[in-house]
């Protein structure tokens, strides 16, 4: 039986809001290693056409909300592991931007590894800035791994 409480798919978490502020981009971006003057110069993210400077594009990874999440709550941190993201984009994220976000449970999937049985709980992560527009979707699959598999001290 799943430890997962599948009652919870389909729910989603409280609005919350995330500012971006540009020095969150460049730390970011240094973070990552990527140096584009996109996410470190304003003046040339402006001749480029941005508002300010661009968020590169995993970094929503950070937009966390401020409550733990209810479907993750009961769950043991030492058999969580991230798992495959996706990012599509309505609009490009820029510094100055006020987005609402709500993380939504999609679902869960039941796989076989090589070493062993693990489940993939199945995220969507929604910003609308702040004219109620969807600026981005991002997607998220955090696999939950067999006690055995932690005991075994493997991540695949």
């Amino acid at each position: 039986m799943s430890e997962i409480d599948l009652s919870l798919v389909g729910t989603q978490s409280e609005p919350f809001e995330v500012e971006i502020e540009k020095s969150e981009i460049r730390k970011f971006a240094e973070a990552i290693g990527d140096a584009s003057p996109l996410y470190r110069d304003e003046a040339y993210a402006r001749s480029k056409g941005y508002a300010s400077l661009l968020a590169p594009p995993t970094y929503p990874t950070c937009f966390r909300p401020p409550v733990e999440l209810a479907w993750m709550r009961n769950l043991d941190r030492r058999r969580i592991v991230a798992g495959q993201m996706s990012f599509d984009y309505l609009k490009p994220i820029t510094a100055g931007m006020r987005l609402t976000c709500r993380l939504r449970f999609v679902g869960v999937e039941d796989k076989v590894g090589a070493r062993g049985r693990m489940q993939l709980l199945q995220n969507e992560l929604r910003g609308h800035d702040e004219t109620g527009a969807l600026v981005f979707v991002a997607g998220r699959s955090t696999v939950y791994r067999s006690l055995e598999q932690v005991e075994q001290r493997s991540l695949a």
